[in-house]
């Protein structure tokens, strides 16, 4: 059940707001006695609220009387100040990112082979999005339908966004898609690689017939394979993520070769 603690306030203040609700105008002795609100914490109460703009005082009355501002006003100026401290928490979390950013590093990539896995959709598509957001060289894909992550609805746009930042960090993005796939993607990709992506010197898209499976290479040292459901073969099973170079070096080869057969995509 909802209660004005979840926006923000004390247990006194939100038994004050409510008993000046009731009783109207009021000193601070009544409201105490109205409330429940201890004699000793009622002032500390009362100058709380009005600071919130919860409440009104009558200062030429003696003893001075309070009167509670108008619920749909006090709730708000409630929810516009809990909307500003979550901001200012988002600004400073985003701060202690950016820190870290520059703190933390990660060592140099294994020399020996290393592999792991995420099973189910959802998680085939978060293995993904977090191998190319760690790219700082080359990214490198093949996505052939219809076993793509590519073309699952909202995936398409978070990869795209994912290269677009990375062409932002300076990555070189060179993506070979089979020709039916452009035409399955939402039209939101379209219009970011259009008006965002396509003039950029270090991407290049290409499209080829007769492409079958769908890898994506990092940095020339680490393949992320995507295994289609033995059920659905239009839905992800699977990823494997290897980082092997000389399995990558082996990708690299094959990606190459079917680069230099493909056409430049044209929309």
């Amino acid at each position: 059940m909802a209660d004005l603690r979840d926006l923000g306030l004390s247990e006194y203040e939100s038994r004050a707001y409510r008993a000046l609700l009731d009783a109207g105008p009021a000193t601070a002795k009544e409201l105490s006695e109205a409330s429940g609100v201890p004699m000793g914490r009622v002032y500390d109460v009362l100058n709380s609220l009005e600071r919130h703009r919860l409440a009104r005082s009558q200062a030429a009355s003696r003893p001075k009387k309070y009167l509670a501002v108008e619920p749909d006003a006090a709730l708000d100026r409630l929810l516009e100040q809990k909307k500003r401290e979550l901001e200012e928490q988002a600004e400073q979390y985003e701060e202690v990112v950016e820190e870290l950013g520059a703190e933390l590093e990660a060592g140099e990539p294994p020399d020996e082979q290393f592999w792991t896995a995420a099973l189910g959709p959802e998680e085939t598509a978060d293995l993904l999005l977090e191998r190319i957001s760690a790219a700082d060289d080359r990214v490198v894909m093949i996505a052939a339908a219809p076993a793509s992550g590519l073309d699952i609805g909202d995936v398409g746009d978070a990869v795209a966004e994912e290269l677009e930042a990375a062409l932002e960090r300076g990555v070189d993005v060179s993506l070979l898609l089979s020709e039916e796939l452009p035409e399955r993607l939402p039209e939101s990709v379209g219009r970011r690689y259009l008006d965002r992506m396509a003039d950029r010197p270090n991407f290049e898209v290409r499209t080829a017939p007769g492409l079958r499976g769908t890898f994506t290479l990092v940095d020339d040292a680490e393949v992320c394979m995507e295994v289609p459901s033995p059920v659905d073969p239009g839905e992800s099973f699977a990823m494997i993520d290897l980082k092997d170079p000389e399995f990558a070096g082996d990708a690299r080869r094959t990606f190459r070769g079917r680069w230099e057969d493909a056409e430049p995509l044209s929309i």
